[in-house]
């Protein structure tokens, strides 16, 4: 039987249930989602299901992932609530490609971990099934591991085996909606030109996920804990000298009190250079390069391939000798001598983030 897979948390105790109850039939994975948003996201939850797959000695095929085909589908359905018109598209989408590979297999039947999720309507899912077994002769099979307390069942596998718990359902406009919902910033969608990993985002459980496969592989115990923390996203930055924009970059953590500010430098101390407003400093390319032992020849190098996270909060709490402290620090070439435009927009908000502890 091939299995739609759609995430380690309902497809790992969706197919243990399929396991005790036909033991003698054997189950293919199938990972097709291409409505899931970003990239990066998708990318962890193959690699969350290649586990949960391995670990239950299941064969695991990847789906190819053509997203642009996906996003054609559900034109003019991006406002759907979930449930709604979208996700019986997506559905259609999914479980025609999932029947394609089955008939490429040989295998006369199919089914998909949606239908353990109660996010997912079954009745969408079986419409959906029902109709591709008639049009492919591929037999959908609606198992119901809902009932009779499976949800939480569920629940208590998932934590039991650690899966990688998402809070959205995948697609783009689904996050969104969710996000708006919850006067959340979609912090998501944010990727820097920096190609820096940003704090709570998903390449950082991306890093995070991959290295828990690695202690599992190596036998090392570990815990993934939780902690709450104040997160910060960068909107966009500029400083201009005369009207021309120079390269410059703020290190994380910076703030100004308004989106826009102007003013001159007024004093210098210990190479800082701190603007005659708001508590601004900037310090030049070559002071950032021997407080973090770096070899940039330029600030433009240093804004697309920057430090990462940890050793900037490093050189802001050497600068300014505060953990709390969110002063916008800028990094230039030079030290301008006429007066600066600084453009900072930016948000810190609380949030929560994982953490990789290994138990001695």
């Amino acid at each position: 039987m091939l299995v739609h897979i759609c995430c380690s948390v309902d497809s790992h105790f969706f197919m243990e249930k399929l396991q005790q109850e036909y033991p003698d039939e054997k189950l293919v994975g199938f990972f097709y989602d291409p409505n899931i948003h970003p990239y990066s996201e998708y990318q962890l939850r193959l690699l969350d299901v290649a586990r949960s797959c391995k670990k239950l000695g299941i064969d695991l095929i990847e789906g190819p992932y053509d997203f642009e085909v996906w996003m054609d589908a559900v034109r003019g359905l991006e406002k759907e609530p979930e449930k709604g018109g979208r996700c019986e598209v997506c559905f259609d989408r999914r479980f025609e490609v999932s029947a394609h590979k089955a008939l490429e297999l040989g295998e006369t039947s199919m089914t998909t971990t949606l239908l353990v999720s109660p996010q997912k309507s079954q009745e969408q899912l079986k419409k959906s099934g029902d109709a591709f077994h008639a049009s492919h002769g591929v037999e959908f099979i609606a198992f119901d591991y809902r009932k009779n307390g499976g949800t939480n069942d569920q629940s208590r596998v998932s934590k039991e085996e650690r899966l990688y718990r998402q809070d959205y359902c995948g697609c783009i406009f689904g996050l969104t909606l969710q996000r708006d919902q919850q006067h959340r910033l979609t912090d998501e969608m944010f990727s820097p030109l920096s190609k820096q990993i940003l704090p709570a985002s998903i390449e950082e459980r991306l890093e995070l996920y991959a290295k828990r496969m690695d202690l599992e592989d190596a036998n090392i115990p570990y815990k993934i804990i939780r902690e709450r923390f104040l997160n910060y996203r960068l909107m966009r930055a500029s400083v201009k000298i005369k009207g021309k924009i120079i390269p410059s970059y703020p290190l994380i953590y910076s703030t100004i009190n308004r989106t826009r500010t102007e003013g001159k430098i007024d004093f210098e101390l210990n190479g800082q250079h701190f603007l005659n407003r708001e508590e601004i400093r900037f310090i030049t390319l070559k002071t950032f390069n021997a407080l973090t032992s770096s070899t940039y020849l330029n600030t433009q190098e240093l804004m697309f391939n920057t430090l990462d996270v940890s050793a900037e909060i490093a050189l802001r709490l050497h600068l300014t000798k505060s953990v709390f402290n969110t002063s916008a620090i800028v990094v230039v070439d030079e030290i301008p001598t006429s007066k600066i435009t600084l453009l900072l927009e930016t948000k810190i908000y609380e949030d929560t983030r994982e953490q990789l502890i290994i138990i001695n």
